[in-house]
């Protein structure tokens, strides 16, 4: 294949030994141009993401020139050679180290915490991204934020940034053990010490969605190197698991980059290109075509199998995979992280025996506790779809989790888990529920460019036998 315009000039500025940024639009053919890149510059190269997914997918092009690694794998390494002990990972560390730090709590404490659960466990996996260490501990290690983190939280009370900071306090001692999460493979080779190895060209794929820590570890594997970076500031939508927002530009800045743009898109043909306009006026196409429509009514029968139901919240996609799955239309919610969220949360609610009207009631008081989270707002919904269809609590945790069992050729999936999907048929539900942040029309953007041909927008209430 040869290179566009753009991806000639992108080379030639390769070549020419430069420190280069690409912003590249949706569908517009980034790794096949970082492909191009790794196969005319000389030496080791080491291709990297925060995604697995991303990884795998360069991996699959066996004769990709260069060392394909996530971020995470290459701190697990350095981690290991770091420490004398091996290391080990453990998915439910910090689920461990809550229960047993709530055991020296009174009674009334021990439940309120639990209570907390979900907030302070975000809050131990954010300090981890953010690069935030409590101030009494490790006075050696780099800092990337001090108490402003807490801001960032949904830990309100000083018990629970109490109970987080002895958490991580905790979590530290282990991994000098050798017990390791996820977040512990970036967090601790990059603030507590590790020597990182060197490449002579580093390529960064998604850098809109790096988060403090991983921009560190950037900095560490690209000294006396050159960096490549690619990504799509407009895509930029995971600031609320520590993304750093404007990350690009100040890269940009700190290392001196030339910057140029990838415009066409491969994947959105013209009238997909044109309906995204409002976001990225510069965005192009390479083939004509494609179909944007509003649509009132839409009977279950009628959705295309092998499309995308895409919505920003969970709650909605729930309710309408209950709908399809009574019509007998096979569908798959998709996404790991709110189904166990959801049946423990029902799980916590109280006796299984306990009627629909107490149910309800239960998830009101749970969700008042909250003060406004929008992402307690969109599980207590999820819940209560459950518990409207349910006479007693034993009933809807087994619905759930018949839902979240299925397979089927539709997907339904929120905005957050479509990011670098793709599929021949989009409906965007319930497209009103986007705010008018910068991150949640960045969200508007990402759904709308998932499509290879056709777009639809709906209200839930517009599709056919949908529960009310």
């Amino acid at each position: 294949m040869e290179p566009t315009d753009e991806q000639q000039e992108i080379i030639s500025l390769a070549l020419a030994k430069e420190n280069l940024q690409i912003v590249a639009y949706a569908g517009t053919g980034k790794t096949a141009t970082l492909r191009m890149l790794a196969e005319r510059l000389n030496g080791p190269i080491l291709y990297c993401a925060f995604n697995k997914r991303i990884i795998e997918e360069a991996s699959e092009l066996k004769d990709f020139p260069g060392d394909c690694r996530t971020l995470n794998s290459i701190g697990h390494r350095v981690w290991a050679k770091t420490i004398p002990g091996r290391v080990t990972i453990d998915a439910k560390k910090t689920y461990n180290i809550f229960k047993q730090v709530v055991k020296g709590y009174s009674k009334d404490d021990s439940r309120s915490l639990w209570d907390a659960y979900g907030e302070i466990t975000e809050a131990v996996s954010l300090a981890k991204a953010a690069g935030y260490i409590p101030s009494r501990i490790h006075k050696q290690a780099r800092r990337l934020v001090g108490e402003e983190f807490w801001e960032q939280t949904n830990c309100r009370s000083s018990l629970e940034r109490t109970i987080v900071d002895s958490i991580l306090a905790l979590s530290i001692r282990a991994a000098y053990e050798g017990g390791c999460d996820f977040d512990d493979q970036l967090y601790m080779p990059t603030l507590f010490g590790g020597s990182f190895p060197r490449f002579p060209v580093v390529m960064v794929d998604e850098e809109q969605d790096l988060n403090a820590v991983n921009h560190e570890m950037v900095r560490k594997l690209i000294r006396g190197g050159r960096l490549i970076s690619v990504g799509d500031p407009f895509q930029s939508i995971y600031g609320f698991r520590g993304a750093v927002q404007g990350g690009m530009g100040r890269n940009r800045e700190r290392f001196n980059m030339e910057g140029r743009t990838l415009s066409v898109s491969f994947r959105c043909p013209s009238e997909i290109v044109r309906n995204a306009r409002w976001r990225v006026p510069e965005f192009k196409w390479n083939r004509a075509g494609g179909r944007v429509e509003q649509l009132k009514q839409l009977a279950t029968a009628a959705l295309a199998d092998g499309s995308a139901v895409i919505c920003r919240n969970n709650a909605p996609l729930f309710r309408l995979a209950l709908n399809l799955l009574s019509s007998s239309r096979p569908c798959r919610v998709a996404g790991s992280d709110i189904g166990p969220k959801l049946v423990n949360s029902l799980k916590r609610l109280g006796d299984t025996s306990m009627s629909r009207s107490a149910i309800l009631a239960s998830i009101d008081s749970w969700v008042a506790t909250k003060e406004g989270s929008k992402s307690a707002n969109d599980l207590g919904d999820c819940m209560r779809i459950f518990a409207q269809e349910s006479r007693t609590l034993a009933e809807a945790i087994a619905r759930a989790e018949f839902v979240l069992r299925q397979d089927g050729p539709i997907t339904l999936i929120t905005g957050h888990k479509a990011k670098g999907l793709e599929f021949d048929t989009v409906y965007h539900l319930d497209h009103w529920l986007i705010g008018d942040s910068e991150q949640e029309q960045n969200l508007r953007y990402v759904i709308q460019t998932r499509t290879r041909e056709t777009y639809f927008e709906i209200d839930s209430r517009g599709i056919n036998g949908t529960r009310d």
